[in-house]
């Protein structure tokens, strides 16, 4: 489901002040002006509730996981892999052990590449990706394609920023292996029609990976719905802590690859000679994991679904709707990113200032925008522009945002234009 396709009429009101008293550092200011944050597809705020429950992990419960016979380490075990079952249920995966906790959707991608395609793919096979993929999704295919002589093929995109679908479906052929897309552009918000892209991919014979990064914040997902082989996201997007990501993987997949990395708490055996592995999902979690962020982030699941993905939706999407129309209006700015299927962000420029410049400025008046090429160099090749300023939304961000945003480019335009 797109923004475009949240249905008002039996959507419950959104209260976002309510919502807005749950982030502590909404209350900050900046240059002795509200913080307008308007960069949470970079990295999003925490709520009070991921906050106390990292807190109360490191002061109430704190032990290793999996391995003390004691009450606390059981205790936190138990909340540590009920975070499994949350995650589970969100991207309605059919099985917790297909759910893998990594640093972040970069590794989880790195761990995809360096288990899977190295071990699956050969020379010659292909990799589809697309023009307006993360760095993190081209630069590590780019080194499997170095080591192992893939070949990658680039799916093209509008000039408002959509797949072009018949073009991505002429790339499908006999060579190819695996498709690596995102399902909702960083840059741009597109929302891509991945379910399709995953027929159209599993017909040629090919396995898909997902990058769900800016997707699962903003729309329900349901992995067997779409089919898909692989799901990618990260904890920090997601109203969670950093240093968490998640890997969805099929449990046949998952059985068929070896190991990512070797160490503690992966396997079933050791001795000189050889060692054995542990059982789904351990056999790629090397080592003590980042216990407290993985609970900080079931906590942020349980405040996401608590409201709601569709109520959310329907709330960010008002906002973009309303943001698109103000910064329409802003002379010399262009919008870099129009497809009718998009979510919560809005890239531009002016052209009569630098997108560095711009967000220099307008954080004077305490508005926090991302300015550059957002890790997506070959998209901003592809859409002609050097960089953009980036204004993404969250839960927590109202109209009175947008209208700072827009005040603040005034001042821009006062100076440059």
């Amino acid at each position: 489901m797109t923004s475009a396709q949240h249905s008002d009429a039996n959507i419950q009101p959104f209260d976002v002040a309510k919502v807005r008293a749950d982030f502590p550092i909404l209350t900050r200011t900046m240059h002795d002006k509200p913080l307008v944050f308007l960069d949470s597809a970079a990295s999003a705020q925490k709520p009070r509730q991921v906050i106390d429950a990292v807190r109360d992990v490191y002061e109430r419960e704190y032990a290793n996981v999996h391995r003390g016979l004691y009450e606390i380490s059981e205790a936190v075990t138990a909340r540590y892999e009920g975070v499994r079952e949350t995650i589970r249920r969100y991207i309605n995966a059919g099985h917790t052990h297909e759910i893998i906790f990594t640093r972040n959707a970069t590794e989880s991608i790195n761990l995809v590449v360096a288990s899977y395609g190295r071990s699956f793919l050969q020379e010659g096979d292909e990799v589809i990706i697309s023009e307006l993929e993360h760095h993190a999704n081209i630069v590590p295919w780019q080194m499997l394609r170095d080591e192992k002589g893939i070949v990658l093929r680039i799916a093209p995109i509008s000039d408002d920023g959509e797949l072009i679908m018949d073009a991505f479906e002429k790339l499908l052929g006999p060579r190819t292996k695996l498709v690596a897309i995102s399902h909702m552009s960083n840059v741009l918000g597109t929302i891509l029609p991945v379910a399709e892209i995953t027929r159209l991919s599993h017909a040629a014979g090919a396995k898909v990976l997902l990058d769900g990064c800016q997707s699962v914040t903003h729309i329900p997902v349901d992995v067997q719905a779409l089919g898909c082989d692989f799901y990618v996201f990260s904890g920090h997007k997601l109203y969670g802590p950093s240093g968490i990501g998640v890997l969805y993987a099929r449990e046949e997949l998952l059985d068929a690859m070896p190991p990512y990395m070797g160490g503690g708490d992966m396997i079933s055996s050791v001795t000189f000679e050889k060692s054995t592995w542990a059982k789904l999902p351990h056999k790629f979690e090397a080592g003590t994991p980042a216990i407290a962020q993985a609970i900080g982030l079931g906590a942020a699941i349980d405040y996401v679904s608590a409201l709601g993905l569709e109520q959310i939706g329907a709330h960010e999407h008002d906002l973009l709707n309303y943001g698109t129309q103000q910064l329409s209006s802003v002379d010399g700015l262009r919008l870099v990113g129009t497809a009718p299927a998009k979510a919560s962000v809005m890239s531009f420029t002016l052209d009569f200032a630098h997108p560095h410049d711009i967000a220099t400025i307008i954080d004077r008046a305490g508005v926090a925008v991302r300015a550059g090429h957002h890790c997506a160099q070959p998209l901003m090749a592809r859409m002609d522009v050097p960089a953009t300023v980036r204004a993404s939304l969250g839960m927590y961000n109202t109209r009175a945002d947008i209208d700072a945003l827009v005040a603040a480019l005034g001042e821009v335009t006062e100076i440059f234009g």
